[in-house]
């Protein structure tokens, strides 16, 4: 303790890395993101996604809620006691702080001069009206940065339009090619409009992060969930652009690649995904037909998938007598890139998932042990650490305004009476 406090003295820089580390073995470990300090005013699934991931490297992220009232997510399922397990995914790690955004603004400007990244994601303009727009805030923190995540994106024609995620799927052209040529266009199973928007928003920031690192600079980070669907779009625009054509549903199968779909066997379907005249030769030997890729409709990858409905036939013939299991085999064996179709329950039971620890275990009080979803990015030297339950509703208001900032107990009460907290 003398060492370490004579490394501090009158040293900032030292005192916050010595805060914000520990000891394993002798040697200091420090988290990726140690040190940083986030103020999070998002709520329900984009923004929190974003600054969850954050608090899994380390973090000290903050999350601002409305007094009483909460994450608009707290109202969604799944319940177990009354709590809800969506907001528990995406709000574990954090620091729960409830402020009348109102009454509560110069504390929240005070707290701003010690943070930071700031990330929200209200319609644009909300937070401009508040007094906490990137404009307002770098003139307290210059080195701010500032992540904003919205439907459209700040400068968009449709800025001040409401947006959701099945408006992203829907105008990005990704609804128009998810399901099947005979049936409506589909949402993906997910919300891909947020989840994609919250990772965007962790690249931006920690792109930011790394430029400010080198020259002092804060900026303000943009992020839309048009755009960011648009983006997972991918080869389908340069589909169009490049080669004209009109992109639509071919329901499971590559709309570029075959056989590159799901394969009807005698029990259940099998995931099959050759894109080369390689693996396709060899699953040719192995159904016994090793001249099919001579024939002149699936001797490349182009005609192969224009002849996609002919090949599929032959290879749905042959896997009838062969169960999932037995298929996938044979396949393995032959080095052929396959897969089990599997329900979300089997996908929590698959031996990769558990053995990467991409389920975890979170003791959350009021619900008790859960498991929820890890995070899939893995570091060998500052893992990511998910495994802290998400915060109650003003949970940590005294401690993060005492311990953190350093305001009384005294000003913490009088901020309680004014229903400031």
């Amino acid at each position: 303790n003398m060492r370490r406090g004579e490394l501090m003295k009158g040293r900032p820089e030292r005192e916050r890395f010595y805060r914000n580390t520990f000891l394993l073995g002798g040697n200091i470990v420090k988290k990726a993101l140690e040190g940083v300090r986030v103020l999070d005013f998002t709520q329900v699934l984009a923004g929190p996604f974003c600054t969850m991931n954050l608090a899994d490297f380390g973090a000290e992220v903050i999350k601002i809620e409305k007094p009483g009232v909460g994450d608009g997510s707290r109202i969604f399922g799944p319940f177990k006691n009354g709590q809800s397990g969506y907001y528990t995914l995406v709000n574990r790690g954090k620091k729960g702080i409830a402020i009348d955004l109102k009454k509560g603004k110069d504390l929240i400007y005070d707290m701003v001069k010690s943070c930071d990244i700031v990330v929200e994601n209200f319609k644009p303009g909300v937070m401009k009206k508040l007094g906490f727009s990137y404009e307002d805030l770098k003139q307290i923190n210059p080195k701010i940065i500032y992540c904003s995540i919205s439907g459209f994106g700040q400068d968009s024609p449709m800025r001040d339009l409401p947006a959701y995620d099945i408006v992203a799927q829907g105008m990005s052209g990704m609804m128009s090619i998810t399901g099947y040529p005979d049936t409506p266009p589909a949402r993906v199973g997910a919300s891909l409009g947020d989840v994609s928007a919250g990772l965007y928003a962790v690249t931006g920031i920690l792109l930011a992060l790394y430029n400010r690192e080198r020259t002092g600079e804060g900026q303000y980070v943009d992020v839309a969930l048009l755009d960011s669907v648009f983006a997972f779009v991918e080869t389908n625009v340069v589909r169009h652009t490049i080669g004209g054509i009109h992109p639509t549903r071919v329901g499971a199968r590559h709309p570029l690649s075959a056989p590159f779909d799901i394969y009807m066997c005698k029990d259940t379907y099998v995931i099959i995904a050759v894109a080369s005249d390689h693996h396709f030769a060899k699953l040719c030997e192995m159904i016994g037909q090793p001249d099919l890729i001579k024939d002149p409709k699936f001797d490349s990858d182009p005609h192969r998938s224009a002849n996609d409905v002919e090949l599929k036939a032959i290879l749905e013939k042959f896997f009838s007598n062969y169960t999932a299991a037995e298929a996938m085999k044979m396949m393995q064996d032959n080095s052929i890139p396959c897969g089990p179709l599997c329900t979300v329950d089997e996908a929590c039971e698959n031996p990769s998932i558990l053995a990467r620890k991409m389920l975890v275990e979170i003791d959350q009080p009021g619900m008790g042990k859960v498991k929820i979803t890890g995070n899939p990015m893995k570091l060998s030297e500052t893992p990511a650490d998910p495994c802290h339950p998400a915060p109650a509703v003003g949970q940590d208001n005294e401690t993060v305004l005492r311990d953190i900032f350093g305001y009384s107990d005294e000003q913490i009460t009088k901020w309680k009476e004014e229903k400031v907290l």
